[in-house]
């Protein structure tokens, strides 16, 4: 018998050779290969008779090979083969390129199923499959050069056929039962070769609640890491004096993330939360409110952002709020004059400055804090983990906020931002208007252009989205912005003043470029995706996306979020000449909708979470079966199985618990240990 950890190269026809190609796909013990799961199957169990066969159409046909044809050599490495098969309802011809072997192995009276797609001369370059096989349903796997389909197939069935029937299971028994889910030796043979179509849903649905499970434990043992005692217990504060401070009343969502925020802080382990709001749902007040809690108990807080431009705009907006209560802030970034810089500290190490906000000038090793309580991060995916550790790690274990007005559906937050807890602003404050979306071809863009036009007139600006930042990129027919500002500049726009902005300028140019259009000094901003976390500039009325179907919902939303932020109707024009009648469906969704959290769920669902906001940026494990787009209902079932273990009310023996252990351990390293 064979042990998940053996070796691949102890199976027949692997060796040392092979073993490396295995090893590319991150398989190099037999555990591995049998939970590299199929990328899809073959349903051979339809066959269709050859008369019903139609041209374009892929099909699987039970027929016998009637001739051989002689090999005809088309010219210098393309051979071609002619076989003739039939069936009751009549002949078809098949074709082969270079395949003599496969020919060869034919027998003329033999039948044979035959799997591929109907061209108007017969099937072409079909596979063949005994019709006598152990089942009707092939798997087919993700492959590297060197290794083919059936060889993978061949490995698995063989470590299938020598691992004991026996074997441990990492879900307990009580929970396999409770959740109806059918022993791990059954789910493994029917993913890989299933017995029928019903036997390979019963393995996938017990190998995706597993999957889930194991991710739901190892979140948690994150979580736990971020459980040490803090010394910044904060008392519950009254927080009317803020809310009749301002100018509007804030709203139920607010009120609500601002009391998940009180409560964490009462406790006496360090706060971990997510705020997460739609673009313009008031996340700056709910930090304000933090703050100035943080801060009425007799400490600091510290917020930082991943521009100058944004830091200041935080300065600008949080002065608004807590000056009037009398609260002392501080700015500090790196452009700052040395003279600046060191004023700055020195009110922050003495304690004089309440509330500091910055930019990653911030962590430098000689900034220090009197009792900083609070840490608040703005834009989540723009800070490595390291950052905002080491922004923590200059006082004992103080509150964590992290703000993201990246919509993203509530349970995968709770995947994505596996260390943090969630509060959700899904309500916008009154008054402020929906963005009117519309979607064009390029047909049209001149059209477009007089809109904009007529807009710069009244004092207006517009901002023009591009894909690219410059020519030599991968260039699919798709438009750079540095080009398209020369452009525009020489001719659309000539009367105009025209700005660009990308990712390879300079911080410091980019800051002055962002600081010239919020003034008005640039009328139209040419810009890659780099504003999609910006500035407000709220005289900044029209949006046009050029080559829209290159970006996802989520972020077209982002970018869509830059303009509306005033009182001036505001409107976004998405380019896209693609006719794909998918691509279509996508861009209209952005026309249909303002509510980012419905513009998520649609882009998960349609995009997968593979490309769901870049996942990995995240530390999001890779998922091998499950699909967080399709699988929510057994992802809630294996996060309260997880509970349930976790709360020690599941009876395990001491073989699954070391297996769970096991699980978790992998999947923490699959993601260098932070799922986050």
């Amino acid at each position: 018998m064979l042990s998940f950890s053996t070796d691949i190269q102890f199976l027949k026809g692997v060796g040392e050779k092979r073993a490396q190609l295995y090893k590319k796909l991150g398989i190099e013990n037999i555990g591995q290969l049998l939970y590299y799961f199929p990328r899809g199957y073959l349903d051979l169990s339809q066959t269709v008779e050859i008369s019903d066969c139609k041209v374009g159409e892929t099909c699987a046909v039970r027929a016998v090979v009637t001739a051989k044809g002689r090999e005809q050599r088309i010219r210098k490495g393309l051979s071609v083969f002619k076989v003739k098969i039939a069936d009751d309802s009549g002949p078809m011809n098949v074709t082969f390129f270079n395949a003599k072997f496969t020919v060869d192995a034919l027998t003329v009276g033999e039948e044979y199923l035959f799997y591929g797609k109907m061209v108007s001369g017969g099937l072409t370059a079909p596979m063949i499959f005994p019709v006598d096989g152990p089942t009707r349903v092939i798997p087919i796997y993700p492959l590297t050069a060197g290794l083919s389909s059936k060889m993978v197939s061949s490995s698995v069935q063989q470590a299938l056929s020598m691992i004991d029937e026996k074997l441990p299971d990492p879900i307990p028994q009580s929970l396999r039962q409770k959740y109806s889910l059918c022993h791990l030796h059954y789910a493994l043979c029917n993913v890989h070769v299933p017995c029928d179509s019903n036997a390979l849903e019963i393995a996938k649905r017990r190998l995706i609640f597993e999957e889930f499970f194991t991710l739901a434990l190892s979140l948690a043992s994150v979580r736990s890491k971020h459980h040490a005692s803090t010394s910044y217990r904060c008392d519950t504060i009254d927080i009317e004096p803020l809310y009749q401070s301002l100018p509007f009343t804030p709203t139920g969502a607010q009120k609500r993330a601002i009391e998940d925020l009180c409560r964490d802080m009462n406790a006496d382990i360090p706060m971990n939360r997510l705020i997460q709001g739609d673009v313009g749902s008031g996340k700056t007040l709910v930090a304000a409110a933090g703050i100035y809690a943080v801060c009425q108990n007799g400490f600091q807080a510290a917020m930082m952002a991943p521009t100058e431009i944004l830091a200041r705009q935080h300065y600008e907006s949080l002065s608004k709020f807590l000056q009037p209560l009398g609260l002392s802030l501080q700015l500090l970034t790196g452009s700052m004059s040395a003279k600046e810089k060191n004023a700055a500290k020195e009110r922050i190490a003495s304690g004089e400055a309440n509330v500091i906000i910055g930019t990653h000038a911030l962590i430098s090793d000689d900034v220090r804090f009197a009792d900083l309580a609070l840490v608040v991060t703005d834009e989540q995916h723009r800070f490595g983990v390291a950052q905002r550790a080491k922004l923590s790690s200059k006082s004992q274990n103080p509150h964590t906020l992290v703000m993201s007005a990246t919509p993203i559906p509530r349970t995968l937050a709770l995947m994505v931002y596996g260390d943090l807890d969630v509060s959700v602003l899904d309500e916008l404050p009154p008054g402020r208007q929906p963005i009117d979306t519309f979607v064009i071809t390029s047909k049209k863009r001149d059209n477009a252009y007089n809109f904009i036009r007529q807009h710069l007139d009244r004092g207006l600006q517009a901002y023009i989205v591009c894909p690219l930042v410059e020519t030599g990129e991968v260039d699919m027919g798709l438009i750079n912005a540095s080009d398209h500002a020369a452009d525009l500049a020489a001719e659309a726009f000539a009367d105009y003043k025209v700005g660009l902005l990308h990712g390879k300028m300079k911080p410091k140019d980019k800051d002055k470029v962002m600081e010239q259009f919020k003034n008005g000094e640039i009328q139209v901003l040419v810009s890659t995706t780099v504003i999609e976390v910006g500035v407000d500039v709220p005289n900044a009325v029209i949006m046009l996306i050029e080559n829209a179907e290159h970006f996802g919902l989520s972020q077209l939303h982002q970018l869509r979020g830059r303009v509306g932020r005033g009182k001036e109707k505001s409107t976004c024009i998405l380019v896209s000449d693609n006719r794909q009648d998918e691509t279509r469906e996508r861009l209209n969704m952005m026309h249909k909708t303002n509510n980012g959290f419905e513009i998520a769920e649609y882009d998960l669902k349609a995009r997968g979470p593979g490309d769901f906001l870049g996942m990995r940026q995240h530390g999001l494990p890779q998922l091998k079966i499950a699909d967080l787009g399709s699988d929510m209902q057994l992802l809630m079932q294996a996060q309260e199985a997880a509970q349930a273990v976790l709360s020690h009310s599941v009876e395990m023996d001491e073989e699954e618990h070391r297996l769970l252990q096991n699980a978790v351990r992998t999947m923490l390293r699959s993601v260098g240990d932070r799922p986050n």
